[in-house]
């Protein structure tokens, strides 16, 4: 049984992301979408040609984890892409926001990602896909938005060493690395604290950001950005001294 494991697959390009799998690949036999609401993810079920298999969970709980790892167990299914996007942000500076906050956006956006691609891993065949949500804040530091940009730093260098380290079995793994995208993201992030306005002005498209990533993937690349203005914002990143452009985003931030 072929399939693919989409995790946040209840809203946002986790979402978008089984619309697309279901229309591009008809050789999935299911898609395993896993997400905490399960309204959301019943939803899903008339809305793509593809049967899902909805896993209701919450992958920072231990017991959430042993749920899958025995369902995989169990099916040993051929897993042809795993998608990597369950996360959540939360704007504030650092001792401002509670601190389950701060540490579950560690515990969600990198530790369980860790998780589920270790329990994953072991059934995945050659030409399989991983594709990870990272974000362009991967690129450099984010003040008032600091442990989620640390988050998404963590995703991206464990994606680009998980890529080498599979290169043997064929295995490409995806960092994909936007910049805001108008999904519910910012709806949660907000409850905190404002995004500045020029992130706000560059708000990009899911479907758009989506389909990128799934031809990226495909193709092999390790790093997925979308449109000019992130590529143009990698490229500084790589440029100028990350305390240069520090100063900078902290004086836009204000404006």
């Amino acid at each position: 049984m072929r399939i693919a494991v989409v995790t946040g697959a209840s809203s946002g390009m986790g979402r978008e992301m089984v619309y697309q799998l279901a229309d591009r690949f008809g050789g999935l036999d299911e898609i395993w979408v896993i997400a905490r609401r399960t309204d959301r993810l019943q939803a899903l079920v008339h809305q793509v040609p593809v049967p899902l298999r909805l896993f209701s969970l919450d992958l920072t709980r231990e017991d959430s984890l042993e749920t899958l790892k025995h369902q995989l167990k169990n099916r040993k299914p051929d897993v042809k892409i795993l998608v990597n996007g369950a996360g959540y942000g939360k704007i504030g500076r650092v001792g401002s926001l509670s601190m389950a906050d701060e540490t579950g956006m560690i515990g969600l956006n990198c530790q369980a990602l860790c998780a589920v691609t270790h329990l994953t891993l072991p059934y995945m065949s050659k030409n399989s896909r991983i594709i990870m949500f990272a974000s362009a804040v991967a690129f450099l530091p984010q003040p008032s938005f600091a442990i989620y940009a640390a988050t998404k730093s963590f995703v991206l260098s464990y994606s680009r060493a998980l890529n080498r380290e599979l290169k043997d079995r064929e295995i490409c793994v995806t960092a994909v690395c936007p910049g805001p995208v108008d999904t519910e993201f910012f709806q949660i992030a907000e409850t905190t604290g404002r995004i500045p306005l020029y992130k706000r002005l560059a708000m990009a498209d899911p479907k758009k950001v989506v389909q990128l990533a799934v031809r990226d993937s495909m193709m092999g690349k390790e790093i997925s950005v979308y449109g000019p203005l992130m590529k143009a914002f990698h490229l500084l990143t790589k440029l100028l001294p990350h305390k240069v452009l520090l100063k900078l985003i902290t004086i836009k931030g204000k404006e």
